[in-house]
């Protein structure tokens, strides 16, 4: 095998490998989203368990009071979702966000 032949396996192997990684940060997003999806779907599934159950037992104290929005906030935050404006609604991936926590913390 001479050169030639070496450089263009090398090559070639560096397109598959640049196609390769382009398709696994395709398929990354995509499972972010279908994560940010399942989320979305668990927390209304939750709400929606609650508010049957308010339905069929209602409280004689009236305790289906609304809550504030600083409490939804941070509510929403705490069940894994961004409530910054740079990232409002979007997973929160990679733990704590610095702009959420300043926001709930005004």
């Amino acid at each position: 095998m001479d050169r030639g032949e070496v450089f263009a396996q090398v090559a070639e192997l560096e397109d598959r490998l640049g196609t390769f990684y382009r398709d696994l940060g395709a398929l990354k997003q995509q499972i972010v989203e279908l994560l940010e999806i399942s989320q979305k779907l668990s927390v209304e599934n939750q709400h929606l368990r609650e508010r049957i159950d308010a339905l069929e037992h209602p409280s004689p104290h009236g305790s289906d009071v609304p809550v504030g929005g600083h409490e939804n906030l941070t509510r929403i935050y705490q069940e894994g979702f961004h409530v910054c404006n740079l990232h409002y609604g979007s997973l929160r991936t990679e733990g704590d966000c610095l702009f959420c926590l300043s926001f709930l913390n005004r």
